[in-house]
């Protein structure tokens, strides 16, 4: 009979948000394991040399000031900054049928930059690299098929017949959580009735380390500046173009000069012509929320637990406030000698993340609703607001901090 391999934390899911938690929680002393399905050779391996926009990765995160400081405390911050990235200084937003504009500036935050361009892969490359020298136990190439609880114990049957057990079960495994759903977790979600085009693509002009972000009726458009190198000439971006479902299926259909020609208008030719992209990827967007992110000796941590429009670029850093808080709750209990499925523990966990996700998540929702009203009166409202927050001063500069990350006295 297959024996069980007890842990006092188990992390279900070795993306971004999950290897940051076990990662995190090794560096507390917990007896920890990371199950991750993809082998980690195959996540160790080294991207190509991003000579050409095929050699980025179309997923990318813009990490915040606070998920900085995260990686920072983990010892991984050093590797990513090793890697390619982009730091950006400026961010200007504007409504793509009027004219309304903000733009921020690091300047005046009095901060290096905004935040920081990651492609995901890179990220977690850092993280296991760092990972494999923790205490952390790596199970990788691993398919879990199936939940197990006692009275005392909660854990995995994996596919090739080993079973894990664990005082507490973080699951980390994405917005499609198995986990959540073995458990029985309940979820609000919602269609947006939109997909999201991405894709990486070189302009004619410099990118001028900002990140660019047009909203339309029928979806908002982000350029997040991309560095491939030193001497690149910053003409490398990440796109994310939200649009309304049969809108994104007819630019998914263009042959690629069409494409281009569409989104060097789309986002006013900020950065002249487009003069290459790479393969299109598209998803359809899908908001959800699970109503709870505990139950006895199991937590919900980033997608698991939320997923949020792109259309703000917060979704990694909310997963990362997760992960911060979760690691505050456990390593106070460990000074304290308490398991890490203590109720209370779990219980404040949910109550300082719950609200400030349903927050953010509700902000973006009425973002999102504000953009598609065409109504006159509904655009010059909009418009105007716009140009008067962009001359608000303190308050843009104390809205902008929070949202990056950026804690001013």
């Amino acid at each position: 009979m297959q024996s069980t391999d007890h842990y006092d934390i188990l992390v279900i899911g070795g993306g971004m948000t999950g290897t940051a938690m076990a990662l995190g929680l090794a560096d507390q002393g917990w007896q920890v394991a990371l199950v991750e399905a993809q082998p980690l050779a195959a996540l160790m391996a080294r991207p190509k040399s991003a000579g050409t926009v095929d050699d980025f990765e179309p997923r990318v995160s813009a990490l915040s000031a606070a998920s900085q400081a995260l990686l920072q405390q983990l010892g991984v911050w050093t590797l990513v900054q090793q890697d390619r990235h982009c730091n950006y200084q400026g961010m200007v937003v504007w409504d793509a049928e009027g004219t309304g504009r903000v733009r921020f500036d690091a300047t005046d935050l009095q901060v290096p930059e905004l935040g920081t361009i990651v492609e995901n892969r890179l990220l977690v490359r850092a993280l296991f690299s760092r990972a494999q020298d923790s205490g952390l136990r790596i199970i990788d190439a691993a398919t879990v098929t199936r939940w197990q609880e006692t009275d005392r114990t909660r854990g995995v049957h994996l596919a090739d017949g080993r079973k894990l057990s664990a005082t507490l079960v973080i699951a980390a495994d994405g917005a499609q959580s198995r986990v959540r759903q073995w458990v029985g977790l309940p979820t609000r979600e919602w269609d947006y009735g939109q997909q999201a085009i991405v894709c990486t693509v070189r302009t004619a002009h410099h990118h001028e380390h900002t990140a660019w972000q047009s909203f339309a009726r029928t979806g908002p458009l982000a350029f997040l500046p991309l560095q491939a190198s030193a001497d690149d000439r910053g003409r490398f971006c990440s796109i994310v173009w939200s649009q309304d479902t049969r809108e994104a299926q007819r630019l998914q259909q263009l042959d690629d000069a069409a494409f281009v020609a569409e989104l060097a208008a789309a986002i006013d030719h900020q950065m002249g012509a487009v003069e290459a992209v790479s393969k299109r990827f598209g998803f359809p967007l899908r908001q959800r929320h699970a109503k709870r992110y505990i139950r006895p000796g199991l937590a919900l941590v980033g997608d698991a637990a939320h997923s949020i429009h792109p259309l703000a670029g917060q979704g990694a850093n909310l997963g990362y406030s997760d992960v911060r808080v979760l690691l505050d709750e456990l390593g106070r209990a460990r000074k304290q000698r308490l398991a890490p499925d203590d109720p209370l523990l779990l219980q404040r966990y949910q109550r300082r993340r719950k609200a400030d996700n349903l927050t953010m998540m509700l902000a973006m929702e009425g973002f999102k609703h504000l953009f598609a009203r065409d109504e006159l009166p509904v655009r010059w409202l909009r418009n105007t607001g716009l140009r008067w927050f962009d001359r608000a001063g303190i308050l843009k500069h104390r809205i902008a901090a929070e949202a990056m990350g950026v804690h001013r006295g």
